[in-house]
């Protein structure tokens, strides 16, 4: 295929969701949102093995990154959903904390233009995990990580169709070198077969 295939194109798309993701759990550490800091680790290393197969001709880790693809774009859905609390859920649940902590949203805090206002004396939280969210921000925090997960889901949309024009195209490329006798040992073997007969000839020969 050539440079401009859709095998180059999903490379890049799975470099670029690489990028993207690594960027993501960062943020998610520093927020220590456990829920999305696993999540996006499997999808990491999903993204790296359909990368991998798309470069080494592997339709099977193409065909799992695809799966994982719809998956994540639910996830996201799933993500958009919760911080702009649609069908009862909450932003400021503990939901992707399971509870450790009562950590939001990196971006609560630091997002574009916030200024951070410390806590009253005596009322700051045990452990010192900082609670009061940015003023004045130019955009709230959770519309900051809708617009993460919503660039996640375009991108994943997009691979997701790469991805399975790919196999569609190593499967068929496959098919035409099994049909030309590509994977056929018989050839070869019935090149360098001798006749019976021939052999038998040969041991009776006079002296």
């Amino acid at each position: 295929m050539g440079c401009c295939s859709g095998r180059c194109t999903l490379i890049v798309l799975c470099t670029f969701q690489l990028v993207t993701a690594l960027e993501r759990q960062v943020f998610d550490f520093l927020g220590y949102q456990w829920a999305p800091i696993l999540a996006t680790f499997t999808h990491i290393v999903m993204v790296i093995l359909g990368l991998f197969g798309t470069i080494q001709y592997r339709p099977r880790y193409i065909v799992l990154y695809a799966v994982w693809a719809a998956i994540w774009v639910t996830w996201n859905i799933f993500i958009i959903c919760f911080y702009l609390e649609v069908g009862g859920l909450s932003k400021d649940s503990e939901l992707l904390t399971f509870n450790l902590s009562r950590h939001r949203s990196w971006w609560r805090e630091h997002g574009p233009g916030c200024q951070r206002e410390e806590p009253v004396a005596g009322f700051q939280p045990s452990g010192g995990q900082a609670l009061v969210p940015g003023v004045s921000c130019v955009l709230e925090h959770s519309y900051v990580e809708a617009l993460h997960s919503a660039l996640q889901i375009l991108v994943a949309l997009v691979a997701f169709v790469y991805a399975c024009y790919v196999v569609s195209v190593f499967t068929e490329e496959e098919d035409s070198f099994d049909f030309i006798g590509g994977f056929d040992p018989f050839p070869l073997y019935h090149v360098t077969e001798k006749p019976s007969s021939l052999l038998f000839k040969q041991a009776y020969l006079p002296a």
